[in-house]
């Protein structure tokens, strides 16, 4: 699958299911996007195990991973366990266009709704959450354990 955005200063990329052989591209975003990054054994678990995962890599058409995300589906409903943009490429669509096709693979699978929990400090992607049509559903009291942030819950309906 592909994305084609160009205007506005969007980045056109192409979006791919992860792979082991992405996971250090995928760590050093991690490294530099999260306090606490997730480990190479936490993402070898979701590509190998899980079976309700699906984890997605954006590249340039000159290859270079730039973003990822993560989703689980259980029934009906989608959870965004992780989504990260290098750095040098936020602001230029590709957060936006990781969303779509993550909720592009649940509407496939008869995904209804959507959640993911945010930082609360993290007001650049609560504004692209609400942009993409998330809205507040609640709090969760210091669920970030590196320095007990709350995180705000969001869910989108798809139907």
């Amino acid at each position: 699958m592909s994305t084609e955005v160009t205007n506005q200063g969007y980045l056109a990329v192409q979006i791919e299911p992860m792979r082991v052989r992405d996971l250090d591209g995928v760590l050093s975003i991690e490294r530099v996007s999260f306090p606490t990054p997730w480990s190479r054994y936490a993402y070898l678990t979701e590509l190998l195990e899980n079976d309700r995962a699906y984890y997605f890599v954006a590249r340039t058409r000159e290859r270079k991973l730039v973003g990822y995300i993560g989703m689980w589906l259980v029934l009906d409903e989608g959870h965004i366990t992780t989504i990260a943009v290098h750095p040098s490429y936020r602001g230029r669509g590709i957060g936006r266009q990781l969303l779509e096709a993550a909720e592009e693979i649940g509407r496939a699978r008869d995904m209804h709704r959507v959640t993911l929990e945010v930082r609360v400090s993290n007001t650049v992607a609560h504004g692209l959450y609400r942009k993409m049509g998330f809205l507040d559903a609640g709090i969760r009291p210091s669920y970030y354990r590196d320095n007990n942030e709350d995180a705000i819950i969001m869910w989108k309906e798809l139907l």
